[in-house]
């Protein structure tokens, strides 16, 4: 079957992807009903709007740190539905609340949810994926993400065409979540588990079966064979280097570099202030003039800006240029861009000046553009690619979990607040981030991994371990300086001779 079966597989996979990007987007629609506001007695800019926002992220910290555990023990495909099937229950309870405490319980496991599945779809499609196109199955997470913020803009946009005395405005687009969470959670069954996960549990012949299916082109047996044998050498060295758990990934040097490289671009990609814009876009485009249904037409055409970018970009770019040069680009044309906003908008604070307000859109579409070219989808293609198989459930799952989801959760707090006191100048806190801090961490630190299999990708962090065993001097030297992490000398001399 080859590479259509692998984009298949990936793109059901990302049902997962499309939900966090539909529960994420929806209460961008959601806060602006009248209705919605009048019922739970709030404002677009209260506290209580950005509660449940936080607790939103705050649930998918949870979600995202049990993932490390569920991915290991259950595999990657119970991981993504358990994720959709609590994604059922949050999305009834938000439909059907009746008071702001269910409304907040939805929001929790909804996020719970997200996390569970943001954190483990990349790592799934990452294990299957073929080096040369995975830039492409794992970038299809972040076109999934985009194309879920579309659809619930849309949906939410129509919903508002309601009547204000209707509660169809928000309990609609809100109880549409169960939609897509159904078909993960029956689809998933019919997809094959990770191979890399199946060889770490000791199922060979599947995984060379699953291997076949996802890459065979009719010419190329003996590169399955090579791919089969160099994952399960990997695995079983890797097996020797520390024991299981949560604590190798700080206590082996190399793995802990890798796990922060993971959590650094996870917490770069917050810090653009991406996910601000999509939450609080429609207080944005007030502040710029636009108000009614003119604010919610805008924020739909926003959300469909970035997934078009992405697509082109995973499709035709990514896997040509790598992982370092958009990053780079990114963190300086997302700063240009909100440079810009926050000039135009200081020269614009009622909104008035319509020249004005339609370049603070422009420059608002901007960022999404670059974010999409950049940071959207490589930081997901990256985390996945950087962990080595025995922390990726763990290492994703800290990465996801505190880089994404922690400061979300803060910005999801603070940001409404923020843009109803200091306005346009919050955004200066993003472009001293990025220029001070993602910028030269990326530009020193960061390795290219394009093209390269995930065995590959050791070399970029050090020595690889299979090539660590291969002199027994640096045997005894990995033992010692590992002993802490449960090396032993007879797990070392099995991972030599297995598979030989």
């Amino acid at each position: 079957m080859g590479r259509f079966y692998t984009i298949y597989v990936a793109t059901l996979a990302a049902t997962g992807s499309f939900l966090f990007g539909y529960d994420s987007g929806v209460m961008t629609d959601v806060i602006e009903s009248p209705n919605f506001l009048r019922y739970f007695n709030t404002s677009q800019t209260s506290a209580l709007i950005g509660a449940i926002n936080s607790t939103f992220s705050g649930g998918a910290v949870i979600g995202s740190l049990q993932g490390g555990l569920t991915m290991d023990r259950f595999g990657r495909k119970f991981t993504i539905q358990m994720g959709a099937l609590i994604c059922l229950i949050g999305a009834t309870l938000q439909a059907a609340a009746q008071n702001l405490s269910m409304m907040l319980v939805g929001r929790i496991l909804a996020g719970w949810a997200v996390g569970l599945m943001s954190m483990s779809v990349p790592v799934y499609q990452a294990e299957f994926a073929h080096p040369k196109s995975r830039g492409l199955i794992v970038g299809l997470a972040q076109q999934m993400i985009g194309i879920g913020f579309i659809v619930s803009t849309w949906i939410g946009y129509g919903s508002l065409h309601a009547s204000d005395s209707s509660q169809f405005q928000w309990r609609f687009p809100l109880a549409f979540q169960v939609v897509p969470a159904l078909v993960l959670v029956v689809g998933m069954i019919f997809l094959p588990e990770s191979p890399r996960y199946l060889i770490e549990k000791g199922k060979y012949s599947e995984a060379r079966r699953v291997l076949h299916k996802l890459h065979f082109d009719g010419t190329n047996e003996d590169w399955i064979e090579a791919e089969y044998h160099e994952i399960c050498r990997t695995i079983e060295a890797e097996k020797a280097v520390a024991a299981p758990g949560w604590m190798p990934m700080f206590t082996v040097p190399q793995w802990r570099t890798r796990m922060l490289h993971g959590l650094a671009i996870q917490v770069f990609t917050q810090m653009t202030g991406i996910n601000v814009i999509g939450y609080y876009q429609t207080i944005m485009y007030k502040a710029l003039g636009f108000t009614g249904n003119r604010n919610t037409l805008v924020a739909g055409l926003y959300n469909c800006v970035g997934p078009i970018t992405n697509l082109i970009f995973v499709v035709f770019i990514l896997d040509r240029v790598g992982r370092r040069k958009p990053l780079l680009f990114g963190t300086v044309g997302i700063s240009l861009a909100l440079i810009c906003e926050a000039a135009l908008n200081s020269q614009n604070p009622d909104g008035q000046r319509i020249g004005y307000s339609i370049g603070g859109v422009f420059f608002i579409f901007a960022v999404s553009v670059v974010f999409s070219l950049s940071f959207g989808p490589v930081s997901w293609v990256y985390m996945a690619e950087v962990m080595p198989m025995q922390i990726r459930g763990k290492g994703n799952a800290v990465a996801v979990a505190i880089g994404n989801w922690a400061v979300s959760t803060l910005w999801n707090q603070v940001s409404p607040i923020a843009l109803g006191k200091i306005k346009w100048k919050f955004y200066f806190v993003f472009v001293a981030w990025n220029l001070c801090v993602s910028l030269p961490v990326i530009y020193f630190f960061f390795p290219e991994t394009k093209q390269k299999t995930l065995e590959e990708i050791d070399l970029l962090f050090g020595e690889r371990v299979l090539e660590q065993m291969s002199e027994e001097g640096e045997v005894v030297q990995l033992r010692s300086d590992k002993a802490e992490a449960g090396v032993t000398a007879t797990n070392v001399e099995n991972a030599r001779i297995t598979h030989r």
